[in-house]
């Protein structure tokens, strides 16, 4: 059997109070999903379980028509787990989907954060793009410290969300929490594909570095023997 990783993504729906709709961006699960499902079982988690709202709906995306049109991919997604339903044993990485939804709730979720916490003191992994980092903000570890704290990250930029319009709609300014929860901020310019590894943590900092994401986490879990 192959090892496992566990995907996030949001359940929450709403930009705001913008009357727009978000969730998890597509391409963000689908494109590291792509490379991962080669050597690994994947399972999907969300705050409330069932199917999660999507954003980022672009079927012209190759890698995104594959995974939409296929039945069994759908059906995992249609009924994703709840936090209660996880054993994180069963689990070497953890890997947080973005998409603005992500904003609101991820960050205090304690459920997923245990969840978590126990994966990366097991010797697993943590990974997170673009939005995903909202769930690595408040990740406890049985030190007493935070699993951000002395790391080196990366996420959706001030300077994106300012630039994307949404910097005033979203709850908080996510590279800003970070730091201000002891992350050290390892951005590139704006749009770039670009990962940050820190030991057991990856981050990427846009939907454009979901691929690449996908791509280091598989090269560190083999190179584990995980």
């Amino acid at each position: 059997m192959k090892n496992k990783i566990l995907f996030v993504v949001t359940s929450h729906s709403d930009l705001g109070t913008t009357g727009k709709k978000t969730g998890y961006f597509l391409s963000e699960v689908t494109h590291p999903w792509s490379v991962l499902e080669t050597e690994y079982d994947i399972d999907v988690v969300s705050p409330k379980g069932g199917r999660p709202p999507v954003t980022g709906f672009d079927l012209n995306d190759p890698i995104n028509r594959k995974f939409w049109d296929n039945p069994d991919w759908q059906d995992k997604m249609s009924d994703t787990l709840t936090p209660e339903q996880v054993n994180p044993a069963n689990y070497v990485a953890i890997f947080y989907a973005g998409g603005h939804g992500a904003m609101w709730d991820f960050p205090d979720n304690k459920e997923l954060q245990k969840i978590a916490s126990a994966i990366y003191e097991n010797g697993g992994y943590v990974a997170a793009v673009c939005h995903g980092p909202a769930g690595i903000i408040n990740i406890p570890l049985s030190n007493g410290k935070l699993l951000i704290n002395g790391k080196k990250f990366d996420c959706f930029t001030n300077a994106e969300e300012e630039a994307n319009g949404t910097a005033k709609i979203v709850p908080f300014m996510l590279q800003t929490a970070l730091e201000d929860h002891g992350g050290i901020f390892n951005g590139a310019a704006m749009w770039a594909d670009h990962v940050v590894v820190d030991g057991r943590l990856l981050t990427g900092q846009n939907p454009m570095s979901a691929l690449s994401l996908g791509k280091v986490l598989l090269e560190q879990l083999k190179a584990a023997n995980l």
